[in-house]
C-alpha cells in the first residue's frame, strides 16, 4: 500500500510558521530549546518578521516548502558565535522553527544577514 498526504496538510503546517513567525533570532553559541532561550538567553541579534518574509508553500523537490526572504541589516545586541537561526512567534511565547546556520563570530553594533532558507516537509515514504 502507497502512503500518501494532501499538499493541504503539509501546507497548513508550512503557513502556521509564515502566518504565526513574528520575529528572526540568530543565536550562539549554545543551542536554544526553547522560546525563552532563543528570545533572550542565547540570542545574538533579532529583526520583527511577518508573513511578506516567507514565500510559498511550494513544491520542492522531496515534498513541500516556505522559503524565508533574505534579511539584511540585522542589529548585532550581543556578541558571540552565531549558530542557529529561529523564527518565534512573540505574542505566544513559541520557538516555532530553528534550524543551523555557518558559524559567524558576531559582535555587538555591528550587523548580520540572515541568508534566504527553507524550511521542508517531505512527503511519506
Amino acid at each position: 500500500m502507497a502512503k500518501s498526504i494532501h499538499d493541504n496538510v503539509l501546507d497548513a503546517a508550512l503557513n502556521y510558521i509564515k502566518s504565526n513567525g513574528t520575529e528572526f533570532t540568530v543565536c550562539g553559541p549554545t543551542e536554544p530549546t526553547t522560546y525563552t532561550e532563543a528570545h533572550t538567553t542565547y540570542k545574538l541579534a533579532d529583526i520583527v518578521t511577518d508573513s511578506a518574509d516567507f514565500t510559498g508553500p511550494a513544491d520542492d523537490t522531496s515534498g513541500r516548502k516556505i522559503t524565508t526572504v533574505q534579511q539584511t541589516d540585522v542589529p548585532v545586541d550581543t556578541t558571540g558565535e552565531a549558530l542557529f537561526v529561529c523564527i518565534n512567534n512573540t505574542a505566544g511565547s513559541l520557538l516555532l522553527l530553528k534550524t543551523t546556520c555557518t558559524s559567524q563570530s558576531l559582535t555587538s553594533g555591528n550587523t548580520v544577514t540572515i541568508p534566504a532558507f527553507k524550511d521542508n516537509i517531505a512527503d511519506p515514504t
